[in-house]
C-alpha cells in the first residue's frame, strides 16, 4: 500500500434543501488538490443537521489528475457521523473499478479531514 496525505481548497460549493426535509441539504462540491494529487474533483454531497453537534453526510466523488505521477480518474465515497457528544466518526473508500486510465485497478483507504492544519485528504492505495 502506498501512503499519501495532500491538501486541498473547496473552490465552489452549490448548495440547495432537499424538498423532502428541511434538515436534509444536498451539494456540488468542486475541490483542487495539490501535492502528490495533482487534480479536481466534483463531489455530490447529502447532509443532515440534527443539532449544532449532531449530524451527518455522505459523497460520491470523482477526482480527475495526476497520483504519483500516475494520471486518470478514480472515484472516492466518503462520510461521517457526529453524534450528540460532537464526536465524528468518518470513513472513506476508493471505490473498486472506478479508476482509468493509468490508475485502473486503484482501490483503498480515504480519510478526510478538516481542522485547524487546514484540509486534506488521506489515500492509502494500491494499484492493480
Amino acid at each position: 500500500m502506498t501512503k499519501q496525505t495532500v491538501t486541498f481548497e473547496i473552490t465552489s460549493w452549490d448548495q440547495a434543501v432537499a424538498e423532502s426535509d428541511p434538515g436534509i441539504l444536498r451539494a456540488t462540491v468542486k475541490k483542487k488538490f495539490s501535492g502528490a494529487l495533482d487534480g479536481t474533483s466534483t463531489a455530490e454531497v447529502l447532509m443532515y443537521r440534527a443539532s449544532e453537534t449532531s449530524g451527518a453526510y455522505i459523497a460520491i466523488e470523482r477526482v480527475t489528475g495526476t497520483l504519483d505521477g500516475k494520471r486518470g480518474t478514480f472515484v472516492i465515497q466518503h462520510g461521517g457521523i457526529a453524534g450528540a457528544d460532537g464526536a465524528p466518526v468518518a470513513f472513506g473508500k476508493i471505490v473498486p473499478g472506478s479508476g482509468t486510465e493509468e490508475l485502473a485497478g486503484i482501490h483503498g483507504d480515504a480519510q478526510y479531514a478538516h481542522d485547524e492544519q487546514g484540509a486534506r485528504v488521506t489515500l492509502d492505495y494500491e494499484l492493480g
